[in-house]
């Protein structure tokens, strides 16, 4: 039972709650190697981390290497962005979803 509640708080973990916030292209800054989700105006997304910015482009990495993504090409970008509170909540929600499994077991036993 302890490895199955480990297992369960470990993938909660590994999750990483998290959420992508709308930025605007002139305010990135390139220091902080982000992730980004880029929507271009033919509705394609694009996912990946910041490598360069310059007035016209950026550069992302993702799994398909480096791409350059013209500013003109972009409809929007958003920044991912870690939420604390959405991983504490998940963490205490799953315990207790684990606490109640647990007592459901208990007393399905004890019957």
């Amino acid at each position: 039972m302890r490895k199955i509640i480990f297992l369960l708080l470990i993938s909660v973990l590994i999750q990483s709650c998290s959420s992508y916030k709308s930025v605007e292209f002139n305010n990135i800054e390139v220091e902080k190697k982000r992730k980004f989700e880029i929507e271009k105006l033919d509705s394609s997304k694009l996912t990946g981390r910041l490598i360069s910015k310059n007035e016209n482009s950026i550069i992302i990495e993702n799994n398909r290497g480096l791409q350059t993504i013209q500013k003109t090409e972009i409809q929007e970008l958003k920044v991912k962005k870690f939420s604390v509170l959405k991983t504490a909540t998940g963490i205490v929600s799953t315990y207790f979803l684990l606490l109640i499994a647990g007592i459901a077991i208990i007393a399905i036993i004890a019957v």
